[in-house]
């Protein structure tokens, strides 16, 4: 099937100023665009390109002062299935991780694997299998101990917050999800993207993009989601890293008013099979 996704963020700028875009969809993905993404700066502005350390292609520009808008637009092809499953994925023991998976095994600026959390995870899921099933665990504990809550939303909340307010939106979700997985020993790091209503009921709500998290296991990245807990359609990755404050879709340098925000992902043709 056919995917299309779409944004546009409008700020209010009070002078000429520096920002950094992360609304490219990932690298990785190049084989599967069927329609090449369109960045769009509403005045025109030149727009640099680059990649961050964590394989990200992220944008440069330097916006006059007023009304600005961004868009992105692109057509992507999905298998229609949902996420992998492998249950017996193993866990691998720390010493034979690969070298560019132990730096998710770190603390970070929402996950704070050096903090009490580390007793807490080794107390509720230390006597459970290890790999899959530990990290499925994980999932239908955060998803029972978290109430979504989108007008409650803070950027400042860490894991631990999560932990001890049980309220949040994906990202804090995630962030519990991620920290717990870390201080047991599993690789995980934090993704963001479009993940629109298929083969699920429609949200009453706009839509907006999505956050879910992958784990390393049995030699290969597998995606989870703590917030929807289920397998999903559909999900199409934008950017990874630690957590959301390496994914930050957009960065200003300078004083902002958030004006617009609208997000769009819809299947808009469905390939039939021989």
């Amino acid at each position: 099937m056919l995917l299309h996704v779409n944004c546009e963020i409008g700020f209010i700028l009070p002078e000429p100023t520096a920002i950094v875009l992360m609304l490219h969809l990932h690298p990785s993905l190049s084989f599967r665009t069927r329609r090449f993404e369109r960045l769009e700066t509403v005045p025109y502005v030149p727009v640099m390109k680059y990649f961050d350390i964590y394989g990200n292609q992220c944008a440069r520009v330097h916006v006059p002062a007023g009304h600005v808008v961004f868009r992105n637009d692109a057509i992507v092809e999905d298998n229609g299935l949902t996420d992998p499953q492998a249950s017996n994925a193993r866990q691998h023991s720390v010493q034979d991780l690969p070298d560019d998976a132990l730096l998710f095994l770190l603390a970070s600026r929402y996950c704070e694997v050096d903090s009490e959390l580390k007793e807490i995870a080794w107390n509720t899921f230390g006597h459970l299998p290890a790999g899959w099933p530990l990290v499925q665990a994980v999932c239908d504990f955060v998803h029972r101990h978290v109430r979504f809550d989108y007008m409650q939303a803070r950027a400042t909340r860490t894991a631990l917050d999560v932990y001890r307010e049980r309220i949040g939106v994906c990202r804090d979700y995630m962030h519990l999800a991620i920290t717990f997985c870390r201080c047991l020993n599993i690789p995980a790091r934090y993704c963001t993207g479009y993940l629109g209503d298929i083969g699920v009921p429609r949200a009453a709500s706009p839509m907006d993009f999505s956050a879910w998290f992958e784990v390393y296991l049995g030699g290969n990245w597998y995606a989870f989601d703590a917030r929807n807990n289920i397998p999903r359609i559909g999900r199409t990755l934008m950017a990874r890293g630690r957590d959301a404050a390496d994914v930050a879709l957009t960065t200003t340098f300078g004083v902002n008013k958030l004006e617009s925000f609208k997000v769009v992902t819809e299947e808009i043709f469905s390939m039939s099979m021989a």
